[in-house]
């Protein structure tokens, strides 16, 4: 039986099927890589050869060229894993960085990064956030200048999720005005696609309250010489390119964020069911069994928002409302789902080794990944306000 008129018997199956390779690859080590910080080289080499790197990518590139609602359902299932990290970790690389290889469609990129990152060969990281900015794409100083055929690119990303391990970044530069005159506005933005490995790159590993297994980095750019080829796209253009992926970036997110909150009131339940209070067990108790029925209606609802939003998006529309609405309520009610389960758990659920006290932590970033829950009300509100009711 499928769960919505989204999905077909196709997609349920796809999902069993991802189900069961992310619980053997994901169960037994997921706690090892919160310890070590990012994923092994393995784990992305069996997701590749599994084909989960590339479900929305061309087949030139070795990808699936599945619809929108294959990825929708592996989404929800690597947030199932209940490890927030690795879920960023594969998310950054297949569906946000690798995204804007995708679409600019570079036969030589295409063959030295994109095809190896859906093979799982190669790691890729997006660093877009600075120290100075981050939402704000107007704030970006990272410069990138014309030299000869190549670009000089000077400047620091933070926040940047598989950092200590990627082979290439897709970074934002601003490869005009000229590195002197300071940024103006989103105008002069671009992408450029960097090895890792070029000189002048220095990688700094950051911990983080949560996803500590997402790889984080804070990567300095000092001189760096990339070729004019591994520009995306025209110059410029950047800022147009990031308008379209980041609605993309926040449907991932949300999707993601349904998986993670069935596996919260999952744990939850199975504890509420076991735990033994009051003669008998916590579930048969109101307050909780309330609590529950509530948590469970409004992940239901959000899980409608998120398919909508999703099915605008495979219509071929850009639905930034919808997205930004999708993220916004999907983040947060993930957040007060995974308070309520500590809360409901006890003493149990605050030892820091309880798997919902990853959640817990965990949770809180994808509020601010992606554009910050703030963010997203003023383009929600922006959008509402200025259009008329009907």
């Amino acid at each position: 039986m499928t769960r919505s008129v989204h999905l077909t018997e196709r997609h349920e199956e796809f999902r069993t099927r991802v189900r069961a390779v992310l619980e053997a690859l994901v169960l037994p080590a997921g706690e090892s890589w919160e310890r070590d910080g990012a994923l092994p080289r393995t784990a992305w080499k069996v997701l590749g050869d599994e084909g989960l790197l590339g479900l929305l990518h061309p087949r030139r590139v070795g990808g699936a060229e599945q619809d929108l609602f294959t990825s929708v359902v592996f989404l929800e299932e690597l947030g199932r894993t209940g490890f927030g990290g690795f879920r960023a970790a594969v998310s950054v690389h297949a569906y946000m960085a690798t995204h804007y290889l995708a679409r600019a469609r570079e036969p030589g990129l295409d063959r030295d990064w994109l095809a190896p990152a859906v093979r799982g060969e190669r790691v890729a990281a997006l660093a877009i956030t600075e120290p100075g900015a981050g939402a704000d794409l107007s704030g970006l100083v990272t410069t990138a200048a014309p030299d000869g055929d190549h670009f000089v690119v000077r400047g620091v990303k933070s926040m940047v999720s598989n950092g200590t391990t990627a082979d290439f970044h897709v970074v934002a530069v601003r490869t005009s005005p000229p590195a002197d005159s300071g940024p103006r506005g989103t105008t002069g933005l671009s992408l450029l696609v960097v090895d890792a490995r070029l000189p002048g790159i220095t990688t700094e590993p950051v911990t983080t309250l949560g996803w500590r297994s997402a790889g984080t980095a804070t990567v300095t750019y000092d001189g760096v010489r990339v070729p004019a080829g591994c520009l995306l796209g025209r110059p410029g253009s950047g800022f147009y390119q990031l308008m379209r992926g980041l609605q993309l970036e926040r449907l991932v997110a949300a999707a993601a964020a349904l998986g993670g909150m069935d596996r919260c009131l999952e744990d939850t339940r199975r504890f509420l069911t076991e735990r033994r209070a009051f003669g008998g067990h916590l579930a048969d108790l109101q307050a909780p069994a309330h609590r529950i029925a509530d948590l469970a209606t409004d992940l239901a609802a959000a899980r409608q928002l998120v398919y909508h939003a999703a099915w605008l998006y495979a219509q071929g529309e850009l639905p930034a409302t919808e997205c930004s609405m999708a993220k916004l309520h999907t983040t947060e009610l993930a957040c007060r789902l995974a308070d309520a389960a500590l809360q409901l758990q006890g003493s149990a659920g605050y030892l820091d080794s309880s798997a919902i006290s990853r959640i817990h932590r965990d949770a809180r970033a994808a509020t601010i990944a992606a554009g910050p829950s703030e963010v997203m009300r003023d383009l929600v509100a922006r959008s509402v306000l200025r259009t008329p009711a009907s």
